[in-house]
């Protein structure tokens, strides 16, 4: 996190550091010193650079907290990786009933009157 926030000013730093250097010899424009472009060009690419690179980056963790959170078990997410509610049984039962045996038992029929 720390690299993150001191990535362009180191990038300025070494610019302002090497400034000769990178117009004498990194600079686009060395052969066109009217556009009196200084290594302003070489600091612009570089700081391009910077960027999509931690563009990239941020996009790498997206991706990878998306899966991490695909991945954990734990967590309720998009997917999940256990069967919920699901058993197989143990014994398949089949049950049987005659036609010419009773639906009701007779001890359902004949009971004494409520009392009220």
């Amino acid at each position: 996190m720390l690299v993150k926030a001191w990535v362009i000013p180191l990038i300025c730093l070494d610019f302002e550091i090497r400034r000769e250097y990178i117009v004498k010899n990194l600079c686009i424009n060395r052969n066109r010193p009217q556009l009196h472009c200084d290594g302003k060009c070489y600091l612009a690419k570089k700081l391009a650079e910077s960027e999509k690179q931690q563009q990239r980056q941020a996009e790498q963790d997206y991706l990878a907290s998306l899966i991490y959170q695909v991945m954990d078990t734990n967590s309720p997410g998009i997917f999940n990786a256990q069967p919920s509610g699901f058993e197989l049984p143990l014994a398949v039962v089949f049950q049987y009933n005659s036609a010419l045996s009773p639906l009701n038992s007779p001890d359902e029929i004949f009971h004494p009157p409520l009392a009220v």
